[in-house]
């Protein structure tokens, strides 16, 4: 699978940051930008950089993004969110699920960043952030910032709070999933609303970055419930955003958004990356394919590495914004990577399992 690519994400990018929203492919300016994409962009940003195809535009694209991110952090380490088109904060700090994505994306940048000085600047950052994260309350801010302190707590020479903190938030997860699960819901809480595997692959992270069992197991059984409800043999239908899905009662199946596919190509695959189970590297090209017309209406979302912002009923939002793209991009990025890591292990294990063959007498 070949790295996807970055036209649109150029399109919408200026030294500011990445537009947020786009009236079909054209950015629109009076929307401004806000922390949320921003982090979602450096992390693809950080993913091009590992493809030679795509290494320099990541670097150039990636530099904007971080510094936008860290200029985003106040002192007391939380994040604000929203800007304008002529740089002005429109908030004084942002909600907790932009907080956690911050905390996501420095993290990850602490690990994969591809210049050394980067990742020394995430990982300060994420630091100054440590205190904050502990007062998250919603549970999907919690995971985000899970998400980004596996990455950085797997770093050698990883802070030790690090650990620690994420170690707590991993405790919380598996104490929330067991005060809500019940016969035939195998969840977190009573309502499926968005980004729902996000929460499976956080458990699973954290789980393989600690050498936890527990939250390994948690990350295997809350995503086998999730994988029962949004896939329809191979097609997957992510829940909708008008009415969710709360248990006991009917699923809703529009409007899907692309996110739903990202974190459900990610949560598989960290499902593969914990068992070597072959099925979940499946499961993630079904989930991708989503994108490209293995879907309810049958259409292709994307174009020039843009994707269309979501599935109604009968029609597909054509604007192209930030989160839809970045959601689709990071998919792919991921897919190809892993599919790298999948053809290199094989070779390995090919050389090592060939006999050298005779000399002839």
């Amino acid at each position: 699978m070949r790295p996807p690519p970055l036209t649109h994400l150029r399109a919408l990018t200026d030294d500011t940051g990445v537009a947020q929203h786009a009236h079909m492919d054209v950015p629109n300016r009076a929307e401004g930008y806000c922390t949320d994409d921003v982090a979602r962009a450096f992390m693809v940003a950080i993913q091009a950089s590992a493809h030679e195809a795509t290494r320099q535009e990541g670097i150039d694209l990636g530099r904007a993004y971080l510094s936008f991110v860290v200029h985003a952090q106040r002192a007391d380490g939380r994040f604000r969110n929203f800007m304008a088109y002529d740089r002005r904060w429109l908030e004084d700090v942002g909600s907790e699920d932009s907080c956690g994505r911050a905390v996501w994306a420095l993290g990850f940048g602490a690990r994969y960043a591809p210049i050394e000085r980067w990742r020394t600047l995430c990982s300060a950052a994420v630091v100054r952030a440590l205190p904050s994260i502990e007062t998250f309350s919603w549970l999907r801010a919690r995971a985000y910032a899970m998400l980004g302190l596996s990455s950085a707590a797997s770093v050698e020479g990883a802070p030790p709070p690090f650990a620690e903190t994420l170690a707590g938030l991993g405790r919380d997860l598996v104490a929330r999933y067991h005060a809500a699960r019940a016969p035939g819901w195998d969840w977190f809480e009573g309502t499926m609303t968005y980004d729902n595997a996000r929460l499976s692959e956080a458990a699973l992270r954290a789980g393989a970055a600690l050498g936890d069992a527990t939250l390994v197991e948690t990350g295997l059984a809350t995503l086998a419930f999730y994988e029962s409800v949004v896939f329809e043999g191979e097609r997957f239908v992510p829940i909708g955003n008008r009415g969710w899905y709360r248990r006991g009662e009917a699923r809703a199946r529009y409007d899907q958004q692309p996110l739903e596919a990202a974190a459900m190509v990610d949560a598989e695959l960290a499902a593969h990356a914990a068992t070597g189970d072959e099925a979940r590297l499946a499961r993630a090209h079904e989930a991708f394919s989503w994108y490209l017309g293995k879907n309810d209406l049958e259409t292709t979302l994307v174009r020039d590495g843009g994707c269309s912002d979501g599935i109604a009923p009968d029609s597909v939002n054509e604007n192209m914004g930030a989160e839809s793209t970045l959601a689709y991009l990071a998919s792919a990025f991921a897919l190809a990577e892993a599919e790298e890591a999948r053809v290199a292990k094989y070779t390995r294990d090919d050389r090592r399992n060939r006999r050298p063959e005779r000399r002839p007498a």
